[in-house]
């Protein structure tokens, strides 16, 4: 799986996909692409890069996200953007999976794979867990057959992680931007907090 990876990681640079960001940017920006997590419109924007088999990415969606969610997502006063950084084949697999569920699903899947990550992570049968999933998660076994075999949507998902590597200096999980400020790591919701509010005042 690893020659694979990097298989997909030189098609990624090979066709161009890293090349969505303006040479020397130091933050991510929207796309059209981007599942959004709050009002659109919201003046603080919040790029979450996460491996769905990253233990403190789970820990940031339990313990901090419902908070964050509360006090600053569903009040309109910032939005969360969730960019895949995967870590390894079943992370990449999930990723895939999550892109697949209709646009109002993926936080939905998101928060289910991190909330059932020791069990489908670590199965033996990747493909029978995560199919599962998407049953429960009202996807036909035709989609999820057709999703795991999608080599373009394979080859964006690795290249969202290129780019946030050598455009946006990623290398831990999960790291956030906060209205362009870099923030490492599943930190407590007061230190989001206060990262977010320092963002308000400068906005």
């Amino acid at each position: 799986m690893s020659k694979i990876w990097m298989a997909l990681g030189m098609v990624a640079v090979a066709v161009g996909l890293l090349g969505a960001s303006p040479a020397g940017a130091q933050s991510p920006q929207a796309t059209p692409d981007d599942r959004i997590l709050g009002k659109a419109d919201a003046p603080i924007t919040i790029y979450e890069y996460a491996s769905l088999t990253c233990p403190h990415c789970a820990e940031f969606d339990k313990e901090t996200l419902p908070k964050l969610k509360e006090a600053w997502l569903d009040t309109g006063k910032a939005r969360l953007i969730f960019r895949d950084f995967p870590l390894d084949s079943p992370a990449l697999k999930a990723a895939m999976l999550a892109r697949c569920a209709p646009p109002e699903q993926f936080y939905g899947f998101i928060d289910v794979l991190f909330r059932g990550q020791q069990s489908w992570a670590v199965s033996r049968d990747l493909d029978g867990a995560l199919g599962k999933l998407a049953k429960l998660g009202g996807l036909s076994e035709e989609t999820y057959a057709a999703c795991m075999k999608n080599d373009e949507l394979q080859k964006r998902i690795v290249a969202e992680r290129y780019e946030a590597e050598n455009h946006f200096g990623v290398d831990a999980n999960p790291t956030f931007f906060i209205n362009g400020k870099k923030f490492v790591g599943a930190q407590p919701f007061p230190e989001f907090d206060r990262a977010l509010t320092q963002a308000g005042s400068k906005s």
